[in-house]
């Protein structure tokens, strides 16, 4: 926990995403204000939602009349519920005439879409950056993390974005993990770098120039069992991909735990064997416990925004608060921005020496990128 004397963290939140509402949300803002005597909230929501947290100390209501649901298109959230909690939100991290932002970074457990849709309108996006992406973290056998992204904002990459979400991601894993040069990997149905769609053979070439740069540290192709294996810190991935990856690793961890207690309580052997195992047992469930990992950074955007699942409950939305909490109290978003100034200006110089017809021709893929 940081030292009193730090600088204040505000959070923006939220209360009224979520497929819950305001019955998790404030709980869990509850236990962070507990949890973080240095940190202060902005609560978002309808008024009578936000009647429990009148009087908090550290804590600021913020009313909005209108709320996105989980089943409003994009449309409905951008042009018509310009007052919904979700837009109210986000717009306090956004710098007003000059002035700094009220929050440094939002958390709502909202529609993804539309969170992702009024982020980028709000927000907009951080200059060199095309799209924004998804980015968390999946539990590995080395008892750390794997940060994996995008997990669903954009089905379609170019080699570009692939290359774009590699340099995020290593300033989100800098900054919350204290890893300088965390290394990177390419998601792809092989190692070898001739395997792969044309896109995925365009970012490997990319991330090689790159690398052969010093602007990432690129591991290589890697498969999908890297991601549990922690081949790599960071696998890049469309978000097509990422997305079924993530929904597929916490359906087997929930079929796991769902598993492992139907057999150890099936008869009276098995529930003694289950108490001998019960501190494994324990320590597994808690590995794989996606609620742990609950909090999505959205990255690319010119101010903080994390995603929370829409299933969460308080402790999983709590943990989508800290997360958010520590990427504002390490900077995120200036090393984002730092280390996308870096690439752009370097490419250049490391597209001429990938290149092996010499200075000055760099293959079609980083022209684009740099034109």
């Amino acid at each position: 926990m940081a030292a009193t004397s730090a600088p204040t963290i505000r959070l923006a939140v939220d209360c009224m995403g979520g497929d819950f509402g305001p019955s998790v949300t404030l709980p869990a803002c509850r236990a962070f204000l507990d949890a973080h005597p240095e940190a202060e909230l902005v609560l978002v929501g309808r008024a009578e939602a936000l009647a429990p947290a009148e009087g908090w100390a550290r804590c600021t209501c913020v009313v909005a009349s209108e709320v996105v649901e989980m089943s409003d298109s994009i449309e409905v959230a951008l042009r018509r519920k310009k007052d919904s909690s979700l837009r109210v939100a986000v717009s306090q991290v956004k710098p007003v005439e000059g002035r700094a932002s009220l929050a440094q970074a939002c958390v709502s457990a909202g529609n993804t879409g539309a969170l992702m849709a009024v982020s980028r309108y709000v927000l907009k996006t951080v200059d060199g950056i095309d799209r924004p992406a998804i980015a968390t973290v999946m539990p590995n056998e080395r008892d750390t993390f794997t940060t994996v992204l995008d997990l669903g904002a954009n089905v379609d990459c170019t080699a570009e974005n692939l290359l774009q979400f590699a340099v995020m991601g290593s300033a989100l894993v800098a900054a919350v993990e204290g890893k300088n040069e965390p290394s990177v990997g390419l998601l792809n149905i092989g190692e070898e770098a001739i395997k792969g769609s044309e896109t995925i053979k365009q970012a490997g070439e990319l991330l090689r120039a790159a690398a052969a740069s010093g602007l990432v540290n690129f591991h290589g192709n890697v498969e999908g069992n890297d991601i549990f294996k922690g081949t790599c810190d960071i696998v890049v991935c469309d978000g097509f991909v990422g997305n079924v990856a993530l929904k597929t690793a916490e359906g087997l961890a929930s079929m796991l735990t769902s598993f492992i207690k139907e057999e150890f309580t099936r008869n009276a052997f098995t529930k003694l064997a289950a108490l001998a195992a019960l501190p494994v047992l324990n320590r597994f469930k808690r590995r794989v416990d996606h609620r742990r990992y609950n909090g999505a950074a959205l990255l690319g955007l010119r101010g903080l925004v994390f995603k929370s699942h829409g299933s969460a409950d308080a402790f999983a939305f709590e943990q989508a608060l800290n997360r958010a909490y520590d990427a504002a109290r390490n900077g995120l978003l200036e090393r984002v921005e730092r280390r996308i100034r870096a690439t752009l200006a370097a490419l250049p110089a490391a597209a001429a020496a990938a290149d092996p017809a010499g200075p000055g021709t760099a293959p079609p893929v980083l022209a684009a990128q740099t034109a």
